[in-house]
């Protein structure tokens, strides 16, 4: 720790901290300044002093506070802890709180002065996530009314002048990073397959190079899958001499144990091949690698709010992320890291990442402010304003759900939906549920959704064999769509007795079995947090919520199947589709044409009317998780939005 570069200017540091209400602190990847800092702070008075860390993952959150606590030789949980979804390792003793964004959020609505801490530290501000960019808005006026909190807004990149000016001029303090020299190897000519040529880079280092651990970054989960099985199959087959390779996945969908094994070292002639998503990029410092292959890309969320369309996008990254991305082969020693891109590429690459707040929905964002009181949206303190246009949309949206009135103000519900940790859709389903009491028939399902590439497309070779095994689960949904097949999995998955039988059942069905734990880990979490989170007795859904009956056989029962498409239809009335002639719909919301996506049970039906709950682009518009609906449930269930909707289409 005596290394760390932050450790020599400690003093000074401490002395400029402690005479600004708010301090920029620009810290190289390296310096020490996520671990660090925090515990410069408690050093002033371990009696007095509270401190809030955040983090944009949970990943870096939860590794954080495990080394802040060995560090400070404390148990964890106690003075030094954290919280993130659904995990909360802290308590009334503790000093030291690492979180991740999202729940000092949800702290800051529940306690809107957040008098229980002292210092609030921002810390991978850079990354500029939606959530950052609400937290820096309410801390700037929060800090001017409490005149005991402490405000440090801790970045990796030289993106602090805006931050500067934003906090009205703050200081801002650079500390510089520790970093071994790190060589950087460019491709002669783009590539046409990334995964191919990260296997195969992956291969020559094991074989080519002395020993060290291999960080490569890829843009998903579907691309880390593919180079985790291709590694597995390539690894029995080294030449004699060159290290085992031990594959390690790393992504924000996996579970937390399994992620922790990528911090685990490794003994004997042996090399971890790490496969990591951006979730590697900054604070966490994964010991022992000297070698990254960096494919160039990463995958954004795009929302065109014209459309009503969310894009999961694989893009190029930022010269910002190639920076950080290299310098994980340098925190230890010399390194090196293999660009899957030509140098002129990277030469054409934006300087910093497009924020978060400028290509996402703001549905979730615009709640927030109204659940904290602010009238005037657009005159906010944003530290980046989103245009008109998706302001208005994500109004509409919420209007949809029921959690704006017609003045605009938040509802009774809009305030329950803004303290769950979900989206405002999935939190008016859940809510629904628990109304009509089948809360744990729809737990089912919003965990399957809450997890990306559960069901896998199989081989064009083995199509038909997978949707024929696939059938009896389809058939048991009544025609009811996709939402009741992948309950229908989720009970036969919990039916199967041991976890061989369970990955064997998954692999038939092309079903990814290490996202089908992570759902079961999401579903109980998800379950705590209803059953803990209710203040005012126990809801009607509450009382049986393990009731076995409900809960019963491999499938879902039919004569619940309709309640649950309208639970759902409940949170997502707006994306919804009429029948237009041929195979196509029209959405009412937007009147956008879209396609049912083959993968679903109820491609090539005739059906008056659909409702889904993803919407994506590639060769044209698909809908996903489809399910049949009946227009008077439409009627019914949200009148006021398609009153609207008429009128303005009549205009």
């Amino acid at each position: 720790m005596q290394q760390l570069p932050i450790v020599e200017v400690k003093s000074k540091l401490l002395d400029r901290l402690t005479k600004n209400k708010i301090t920029v602190l620009v810290g190289e990847t390296g310096s020490g300044k996520s671990t660090q800092v925090p515990q410069f702070i408690w050093s002033l008075d371990r009696d007095r002093e509270r401190i809030a860390v955040t983090q944009p993952r949970r990943v870096a959150a939860i590794n954080l506070a495990k080394r802040v606590a060995e560090e400070t030789r404390t148990e964890l949980g106690s003075e030094v802890g954290y919280t993130v979804r659904f995990q909360n390792a802290s308590g009334p003793q503790t000093c030291i709180k690492f979180l991740t964004d999202g729940m000092l959020l949800r702290e800051l609505l529940l306690f809107p002065t957040l008098k229980r801490y002292t210092t609030i530290i921002l810390d991978e501000a850079h990354e500029r996530t939606v959530v950052t960019d609400l937290l820096m808005g309410f801390l700037k006026n929060l800090v001017e009314i409490r005149h005991n909190l402490r405000l440090i807004v801790m970045s990796a990149t030289m993106d602090a002048d805006r931050f500067s000016r934003f906090f009205n001029d703050a200081e801002v303090l650079y500390v510089q990073g520790r970093r071994f020299p790190v060589d950087r190897l460019y491709l002669n000519k783009p590539v046409e397959d990334v995964v191919d040529a990260t296997v195969r880079t992956a291969l020559q280092i094991n074989i080519g190079e002395a020993t060290g651990d291999v960080l490569a970054f890829l843009a998903g989960q579907e691309d880390i899958d593919k180079a985790t099985d291709l590694l597995n199959d390539f690894a029995g087959s080294m030449p004699k001499g060159a290290p085992e390779m031990v594959i390690l996945p790393l992504y924000a969908a996996l579970p937390q144990a399994q992620q922790q094994l990528v911090f685990e070292p490794v003994t004997g002639l042996k090399r971890k091949i790490i496969l990591a998503t951006n979730i590697a990029e900054t604070s966490l410092t994964i010991s022992g690698v000297r070698y990254v292959i960096d494919s160039g890309t990463h995958k954004v969320k795009v929302w065109r709010h014209d459309l009503g369309l969310d894009s999961l996008l694989t893009m190029p990254i930022s010269k910002s992320n190639a920076a950080q991305r290299m310098g994980r082969a340098g925190r230890e020693g010399p390194g090196k890291c293999y660009r899957l891109y030509t140098e002129e590429d990277y030469l054409g690459l934006r300087p910093q990442s497009e924020p978060e707040i400028e290509r996402c929905d703001v549905a979730f964002p615009i709640l927030t402010l109204k659940s904290a009181g602010v009238k005037d949206i657009l005159r906010w303190s944003w530290l980046e304003r989103p245009s008109k246009g998706s302001i208005m949309s994500a109004l509409t949206q919420l209007y949809a759900l029921k959690a704006l009135d017609n003045n605009g103000d938040i509802t009774s519900l809009g305030r329950k939906m803004s303290v769950l940790p979900l989206s405002p859709h999935l939190s008016v389903v859940l809510l629904e549920a628990q109304d009509i009491g089948i809360t744990a028939a729809v737990l089912d399902i919003v965990s399957c959704l809450s997890i990306e590439n559960l069901i896998m497309n199989p081989h064009p070779d083995k199509r038909d064999e997978v949707n024929e095994k696939r059938l009896p689960f389809v058939a048991a949904s009544g025609g009811m769509g996709d939402l009741i097949v992948l309950r229908n999995y989720m009970l036969h998955y919990k039916s199967l007795a041991s976890s061989e039988e369970r990955k064997a059942w998954c692999k038939e069905l092309y079903i990814n079995s290490r996202a089908m734990s992570n759902v079961e880990d999401i579903r109980k979490q998800l379950e705590r947090y209803l059953k803990t989170s209710q203040s005012n007795g126990v809801p009607k859904s509450m009382k049986n919520f393990d009731d076995e009956e409900d809960r019963s056989g491999y499938y879902a029962k039919s004569d619940l199947n309709e309640q649950i498409v309208q639970c759902f239809l409940r949170g997502f009335v707006a994306n919804t589709a009429l029948a237009l002639p041929g195979k196509t719909f029209k959405t009412i919301a937007t009147g956008q044409t879209i396609n049912i996506h083959p993968s679903s049970s109820v491609f090539g039906r005739k059906v008056d009317a659909v409702m889904y709950t993803e919407y994506i682009f590639t060769t044209k518009a698909y809908a996903r998780n489809v399910s049949p609906i009946n227009l008077e449930w439409l009627q019914k269930i949200a009148p006021h939005f398609l009153g609207r909707r008429s009128a303005g289409s009549e205009e």
